[in-house]
């Protein structure tokens, strides 16, 4: 076991420091224009534990203000998610089942007639809270021109209300690949953009769905790498809490990847795998702290 970055107060994991060191100086060499972040949202990005409670995903925070169409969503997850991790269903029937809750799910949005102004309701009341050390790490990328794809099986708009309202600020090298609401021009949903994306088919493959969050925002100001340019950067630094999330890669053909895991439960129990899946892995809903340091040693220092 070995530790990497800040490790005050949190344990860090490094099972092949030898690999690790080596994928840092092959990144750092090639550049900053070859480096692009991928990172998953929910427990990744967002806090496990907020406010001693375990915080909310971005799909779970949504409250229709339809008591009726939100204890249906309810029944859905309490039927659904125990099959997303059995061990026992194969990975092509469960892919079926995700996809089939994942439309039903949207599909009570629509029909219980979900507004923005829902998402905006229930993002303010929501336990939700990024990890110490995200802005400093966005701020950071930002300045040397390191685009962020955030990939989520959850909403995109939800993800992106809720960048605008814990963050107070955008971003303009994050892109969200998420699922994508249409609404008319009062403010209701109509539909739902392109393929679902689901928590067992979230890749690059998706990229077409991503947008500049900026463009939402109103910022005009810099511009965003499109979704070719982005495939040209084939050095990856990769952030996720669940071992699918290294499948987030999958559509890039990359060339150096260097993957961060964040383990916040069971700890005891899934260490080992985590270990050998990801080559650094923080433990105990860890801030973003270690991250930043690792992103500094993978780019050149900015020249005075």
């Amino acid at each position: 076991m070995g530790d990497y970055g800040p490790s005050k107060g949190w344990e860090v994991v490094v099972d092949d420091r030898q690999s690790l060191d080596r994928k840092i100086d092959a990144i750092r060499n090639a550049g900053p224009q070859k480096l692009q972040v991928i990172a998953d949202f929910d427990a990744t990005l967002t806090r496990y534990w907020v406010n001693g409670c375990r915080g909310q995903s971005s799909h779970g925070l949504l409250q229709q203000g339809n008591p009726e169409y939100d204890a249906k969503r309810q029944q859905l997850y309490e039927y659904y998610h125990p099959l997303e991790f059995s061990p026992t269903i194969p990975i092509d029937e469960k892919t079926k089942l995700m996809e089939e809750w994942w439309e039903k799910t949207h599909a009570l949005l629509v029909e219980g007639g979900l507004t923005y102004d829902d998402i905006k309701k229930s993002v303010a009341s929501a336990n939700i809270a990024f990890r110490e050390g995200v802005v400093e790490l966005f701020e950071f990328l930002e300045e040397r021109g390191i685009p962020i794809l955030i990939f989520s099986a959850g909403l995109a708009d939800i993800i992106e209300e809720v960048l605008r309202q814990k963050l107070h600020r955008s971003f303009r090298n994050i892109r969200v690949v998420s699922n994508r609401m249409e609404f008319d021009n009062d403010g209701g949903l109509i539909s739902f953009k392109g393929r679902t994306i689901h928590s067992l088919n979230k890749n690059e493959h998706a990229l077409d769905m991503a947008a500049p969050l900026h463009e939402q925002l109103g910022d005009v100001n810099g511009t965003v790498d499109d979704s070719a340019s982005v495939k040209m950067r084939t050095n990856v630094l990769l952030l996720g809490d669940h071992i699918g999330d290294l499948g987030m890669s999958d559509g890039l053909s990359y060339e150096t990847r260097v993957s961060v895991g964040f383990l916040n439960d069971n700890i005891e129990g899934s260490i080992n795998s985590y270990r050998k899946a990801f080559d650094v892995v923080y433990l105990n809903d860890a801030p973003m702290s270690g991250v930043l340091e690792l992103a500094s040693q993978l780019l050149p220092a900015k020249a005075t």
